[in-house]
């Protein structure tokens, strides 16, 4: 007796594995788990061994086993065959597994777990569903992977921020606090996130020349929040630029129509022009000013010594005026006193008194010839003339 054995092929199917017994290229059948024998040589037979770890099929043919063979497709598939306005989501055993994108046809394998495809019509459909959202935002596998990058566009709207969604460039909805998710397959979407928080400008070393043509350099900051987000959009392309001219235009038409002594004398009148001529420029464009103000004037090196001495001079002369009111004032005193001691004795003789308590706080020792009134009368006298 013949062994044929050496002519055939042994194959084993796995639990976690299905199979197609083939017959010259084409499907004959699902095999289940087991042990199969082929005799290729004879009756052109193979299998072909397929892993079933993640459901789907990976069979390059499905598409035309499904043409040829539904019956076979219905009984052991699972099919998603979607238009091109739809997409699907995937749930194994009610967990999300995949995301399928428009005119895309899936085939994943029954009776190894509850699959459920979830279609959803992208034409009725702009906002992923909250859950849907947070479960695609947490599932790891599919954001490593290439299905969410056209297929979702997302955003987290702050407290203090409004975002617009566009869909080709015109407003389709504005979004308020919180994380929102959009379905992108196919469309063209942009979303732009605009914060309502004042902010800072600053407009810094700005040469800039005087009235009476003295160059300075000019540091102006300002306050400023949006408060119309959609008239911001619609009317400037970038905020930040725009308002960095307009500061510093507006800077340079109030230092340029006044003379050095004006900017220094009132600096408050300057920062009011500079908010009026900002004022009437933004008017319209969606946002708010707050405070504007010019931080330094910085004067060339030369200028800085000839101010200095002018300012010593100014002082000079303010001191040199103090201390002539103070003379004038101590000689008109001394004249009063003079007057008063004409017209009084007594008075002259208390002078004279108090004369000598200063000598003799001076002196330790006063040889004195005539007894007291040598003392009174002749140490100190106050010569009184007429």
């Amino acid at each position: 007796m013949v062994n044929l054995n050496f002519l055939m092929n042994k194959t084993v199917v796995a639990p976690y594995q299905r199979a197609f017994r083939m017959k010259d290229q084409t499907v004959q059948a699902v095999l289940q788990p087991g042990v199969y024998w082929t005799y290729p040589l004879w009756n052109r037979d193979e299998i072909r061994v397929f892993s079933t770890v993640d459901q789907k099929c990976d069979y390059v043919h499905m598409d035309t086993l499904a043409a040829t063979q539904p019956e076979l497709v219905e009984r052991y598939f699972d099919v998603a065959n979607l238009l091109d306005t739809q997409a699907a989501l995937v749930y194994i055993n009610d967990k999300l597994s995949d995301l399928l994108a428009p005119g895309t046809q899936h085939y994943y394998w029954k009776d190894l777990a509850d699959v459920r495809i979830e279609v959803i019509d992208l034409d009725q459909t702009l906002r992923v569903d909250s859950d849907v959202a947070n479960l695609l935002s947490r599932n790891q596998r599919l954001r490593r992977g290439s299905e969410l990058l056209g297929a979702t566009i997302s955003t987290l709207v702050g407290e203090q921020q409004v975002a617009m969604l566009y869909e080709n460039e015109v407003l389709q909805e504005v979004l308020q606090p919180g994380f929102h998710m959009f379905w992108k397959f196919a469309r063209k979407l942009r979303l732009n996130t605009v914060d309502t928080r004042w902010e800072i400008v600053d407009v810094s070393g700005q040469e800039i020349l005087t009235k009476d043509r003295v160059s300075l350099r000019v540091n102006l900051s300002a306050t400023y929040k949006v408060v119309d987000p959609i008239m911001l959009e619609n009317s400037v392309q970038r905020l930040d630029t725009y308002l960095y001219r307009e500061l510093q235009l507006a800077l340079r038409q109030a230092v340029g129509t006044r003379t050095l002594d004006e900017l220094l004398v009132n600096k408050t009148a300057l920062d009011s022009m500079i908010s009026e001529g900002v004022d009437a420029s933004l008017k319209g464009i969606g946002i708010e000013m707050g405070s504007i103000g010019v931080k330094d004037i910085i004067l060339p090196g030369e200028m800085k010594d000839i101010l200095n001495q002018v300012v010593l001079a100014e002082k000079n002369a303010q001191a040199n005026n103090i201390r002539r009111r103070e003379e004038t004032a101590a000689t008109r005193s001394l004249m009063n006193t003079a007057k008063l001691m004409a017209d009084n004795p007594l008075l002259v003789r208390l002078k004279e008194l108090e004369a000598l308590e200063k000598v003799t706080t001076n002196i330790d020792r006063i040889t004195v010839f005539g007894g007291m009134d040598g003392v009174m009368q002749d140490l100190v006298k106050i010569d009184q003339r007429d």
